[in-house]
């Protein structure tokens, strides 16, 4: 019996038994099309990107390992977006930053930037058929040295990254026109201090201002969409972030615009998870990042935890799945980094799907009754449920590798691509 043949078969056997807990598998494969994980383009080059290829990070981002085969040109990025994309089911989409321009004509600095430095990225994106994202860079660069930089105290620095923003924003309605396909465009910025600081109030003060003046530039809503994203610290700012998540919350209540939720950017013991069904009380829209945090903010490759698990299953039960855009956020320069995207993307992937086959019906009716041992009873039993079978069916659809398949061609492609790099 071929593989295939064996993998239908058990997705049929596991067909039935999910039927009896009123689930319909096929519904539900359907369902996990309609919901694009967007791929961040940092993972292939250790967040350097083309701006300044030597350049050093900063703003409290590090990149730790030295693999070999990092990405270091704007075709050998793609190459291995495309190599990542091919082993991977469903449907997918490219997060950029805004230094991964296509600075091959010429060098534009922040607040010079616009459609023309990425015109290359939509013909590629028309071409692999995906949509495209976009971030601000508000790091990596001169004036963001003093540690502050939308809310720095300096006007004139102020004014540099608000025109930074301003254009990103620009770039992003370039790319939901031309694509036929909304990006979200997301702001994360470093502002903060290692140590106590009297400005707190300031420095909020000023941000908020910069917000106005950035989203006061009005760009078509069925094109772009926004997202501010908050983190608790980071290295070198530990002791204050100005970008905190009450004051993004506040500003997305305020501005009627979309949050970002990183599952990296809050306290160890607190659960994204439980963010979701309170935040969409009253913001209509949110972005996920989903990553990994060891200890702290690191960022690590996404696995099949608790807490992802969690997440989709509270998006599901919201029923909000038409209502979140998902994106990845994390960079590992230790090991193979398009291994890292397949299993990272795969694994938010399972999660969707295991939050999917969860037999919602039931659990809620058991809940709404009251009857909780029946409901903690259920759920208990969903998880030695074969849902494998339902996953490998999934992936023999979209004719993507199946089981640990994809690391063959992972080393293969290792073997005549990264190492000769």
């Amino acid at each position: 019996m071929s593989n295939t043949n064996k993998i239908k078969n058990a997705y049929i056997e596991a067909k039935e038994r999910y039927a009896e807990l009123g689930v319909n598998t096929d519904e539900v494969l359907k369902q996990m099309d309609k919901v694009a994980i967007s791929m961040h383009c940092w993972q292939a080059d250790d967040v350097t990107g083309f701006e300044n290829p030597d350049g050093q990070l900063s703003g409290g981002i590090q990149a730790t390992g030295n693999y070999p085969g990092k990405a270091v040109t704007i075709d050998q990025a793609r190459n291995d977006y495309e190599k990542a994309m091919s082993l991977l089911p469903g449907e997918q989409r490219l997060s950029l930053h805004a230094i991964y321009g296509d600075f091959r004509e010429g060098k534009a600095d922040r607040d010079e930037i616009g459609p023309k430095q990425f015109q290359s990225w939509v013909e590629w994106a028309k071409e692999q058929q995906i949509g495209l994202d976009f971030n601000s860079t508000l790091f990596s660069h001169p004036k963001a040295d003093s540690g502050f930089t939308l809310s720095d105290n300096d006007p004139a620095i102020r004014d540099f990254w608000i025109e930074h923003v301003k254009r990103c924003r620009e770039i992003s309605e370039y790319f939901g026109k031309e694509l036929n396909s909304r990006c979200v465009h997301n702001i994360w910025i470093p502002d903060g201090s290692k140590d106590t600081t009297v400005n707190r109030f300031k420095h909020r003060a000023h941000l908020k201002d910069s917000l106005d003046k950035i989203m006061d530039d009005k760009r078509d809503p069925k094109m772009m969409a926004d997202a501010i994203e908050a983190k608790l610290f980071g290295i070198g700012v530990e002791a204050y972030t100005v970008g905190s998540h009450e004051f993004y919350l506040s500003y997305a209540v305020a501005r009627k615009m979309m949050l970002c939720l990183d599952i990296g950017h809050f306290h160890p013991t607190e659960q994204v998870s439980d963010k979701v069904s309170a935040v969409f009380q009253f913001i209509p829209e949110l972005l996920f990042h989903v990553t990994r945090p060891i200890r702290w903010d690191s960022d690590h490759v996404v696995t099949l935890s608790d807490e992802v698990r969690a997440l989709f299953e509270e998006i599901v039960w919201a029923e909000k799945l038409d209502k979140v855009n998902v994106g990845l956020d994390f960079f590992d320069a230790s090991i193979n980094r398009i291994g890292a995207y397949v299993t990272g993307v795969r694994a938010a992937q399972k999660a969707l799907m295991l939050a999917l086959l969860n037999p919602t019906a039931k659990l809620r009716e058991y809940d709404e009754n009251g009857q909780y041992f029946e409901r903690l009873a259920l759920l208990e039993e969903t998880k030695s449920m074969p849902f494998s079978a339902v996953w490998d069916q999934y992936c023999v659809e979209k004719n993507v590798p199946t089981g640990v398949d994809y690391i063959g061609e992972i080393q293969q492609y290792e073997k005549e691509v990264l190492t000769k790099r």
